[in-house]
């Protein structure tokens, strides 16, 4: 999942970036109201992360804009916005809430709290992840980076991890090499690069044992699709 997280304390924002990319998360982060309008206007994230001082204007004001559709060029009708702040009053929160906000979470906070609260929004997509995936013989725990196809665990790379992840939030969907991109790698990433090919070919390697069938199917020129069935051509 693409995590934006929009936060002007250097390293807040580094550790965020830090422990989320070792959850799995494809993380950007900018710490102004305007890099984040940049960067919405780019990627559709599903879930940002909002701090409300920032140096050019209000967190408030960014999630209003969000919500109205004012981000020119922005694509966030599934965004899930979760607003972090040392703001404690209820009026803060209820004023969060109000201008757009799915969630509010008050620093200082534990990353484990902060991973909940952003798969219980996700949930509320229903192309999102809950935090246990059961599709076919494969189960994928997110909360415990565990994933088993019938009784053998999997080791797995973090991106083979996510990529998992999304295509078992979206089974017997075709998703696009470039939607994988978008949603599970971050704004460094090269999109001239194989690098999605080549990460969803070791997946399929690796959900495949001796005398299994694969799950994962490649549609040639379009993407790829895990079967609800279990089983791929």
């Amino acid at each position: 999942m693409r995590v934006l997280v929009v936060e002007d304390e250097d390293g807040l924002a580094g550790a965020l970036r830090t422990g989320l990319v070792r959850e799995g998360y494809a993380v950007d982060v900018a710490g102004t109201c305007a890099g984040a309008r940049e960067r919405l206007a780019l990627t559709e994230y599903d879930i940002v992360l909002l701090d409300l001082n920032l140096p050019d204007g209000s967190g408030y004001d960014l999630a209003r804009e969000v919500r109205a559709g004012q981000v020119e060029g922005a694509r966030v009708p599934d965004t899930r916005i979760l607003m972090l702040t040392a703001r404690t009053a209820l009026r803060d929160r209820v004023r969060g809430l109000d201008e757009g906000a799915d969630d509010y979470l008050v620093k200082p906070f534990a990353l484990q709290e902060l991973t909940a609260r952003m798969r219980a929004l996700l949930r509320r997509d229903v192309r999102a992840e809950s935090s246990v995936l059961t599709v076919g013989e494969v189960t994928l725990d997110s909360s415990r980076h565990l994933v088993r196809r019938g009784g053998r665990e999997l080791s797995l790379t973090l991106k083979e991890f996510a990529v998992l992840r999304y295509l078992m939030s979206r089974p017997d969907h075709l998703v696009s090499a470039e939607e994988l991109l978008e949603h599970v790698w971050d704004e460094n990433a090269d999109p001239f690069t194989q690098t999605v090919r080549v990460t969803v070919g070791t997946l399929r390697r690796k959900l495949t044992a001796e005398g299994e069938a694969p799950v994962v199917e490649t549609v040639i020129g379009r993407g790829y699709r895990l079967r609800a069935g279990g089983e791929a051509s």
